[in-house]
């Protein structure tokens, strides 16, 4: 089974990995949702991270179709991608809906790492605002920032040096962390998490490489890691990073091997062992250079 901490100062203890509802796209259907939702029990995940977004809405339709015997065994976490309180609040009485539930454990501001972004959704009428009154009324217990790219770390410690956000959620694998800028960003933030109890979420873990000219075989936007020893050693590195959690990767097909990696994790590997295995599968980074954080 996989092991369990407790996430960040919300009183739950959740499973190292995290599923993530990106797997469920705008055509999936009820038997895949099940396929997949039966997986995680199986594998004893008690922690479901969805998005507004994802799937165009339809990841936390299924999610809540699925849900209605399960919730007591989920903590259920889900995210919105709006800056202004009133596209907030929208969105957020769309996702009660959706997952069908009077209450979500963990609301985050979803992608926030463009500089007048943040400043719309921190500010006077921002989307922070909904977030912590459907908080103080009891209807979401926690709330969180999410981003990707290179810039993510960076605009997360700004963003717990302005609110004091419950957790975070950034990418980081391997060859990410051979950016030095990135990794020093990445171990700045982590360092400020342990000292607040903020929880600590990566994605992109297994991440191989862009498609590039490739043909298109898997769901996520980059091309996965498949091979069962390589997605172990990309997971065992990821939870070296400290005491996070892994969101699985956005296919259902790939899943069963991040959960079996999950449910095995060992040491970090050796760095010659990473160094060669980078080599082998010609792994790239998946994001543009860095923006100005």
């Amino acid at each position: 089974m996989i092991p369990k901490l407790p996430f960040g100062r919300t009183g739950h203890d959740s499973t190292r990995t995290l599923f993530g509802g990106a797997a469920f796209k705008k055509d999936s259907g009820p038997e895949a949702a099940a396929r997949g939702l039966e997986l995680i029990l199986e594998h004893g995940v008690n922690h479901i991270d969805t998005a507004r977004s994802y799937g165009g809405g339809n990841a936390e339709t299924l999610i809540g179709t699925w849900m209605g015997a399960h919730r007591y065994k989920f903590f259920i976490a889900t995210k919105t991608g709006k800056r202004t309180r009133e596209g907030a609040a929208e969105q957020l009485s769309t996702s009660f809906e959706q997952l069908q539930t009077d209450h979500i454990d963990l609301i985050q501001m979803h992608g926030l790492t463009d500089e007048e972004d943040w400043e719309t959704a921190m500010g006077p009428g921002g989307a922070l605002e909904a977030l912590v009154e459907a908080r103080d009324d009891g209807r979401v217990g926690f709330i969180g920032v999410t981003g990707h790219g290179l810039v993510a770390p960076r605009m997360h410690a700004k963003s717990l040096d302005h609110f004091p956000f419950d957790s975070v959620l950034f990418p980081y694998n391997y060859v990410l962390a051979q950016d030095s800028e990135y990794l020093e960003d990445v171990e700045r933030l982590v360092q400020m998490c342990d000292e607040r109890q903020v929880a600590v979420q990566i994605i992109k873990s297994i991440a191989r490489r862009p498609w590039g000219e490739r043909e298109r075989t898997r769901d996520p936007w980059y091309e996965p890691l498949e091979e069962p020893d390589d997605v172990q050693r990309a997971v065992d590195f990821a939870f070296d990073l400290g005491d996070v959690f892994i969101n699985t990767v956005s296919d259902l097909n790939v899943l069963p091997l991040v959960l079996d990696a999950a449910g095995k994790a060992g040491p970090r590997p050796p760095d010659a062992e990473m160094a060669e295995m980078s080599l082998r599968m010609e792994m790239a980074t998946i994001f543009e250079q860095r923006e100005t954080a």
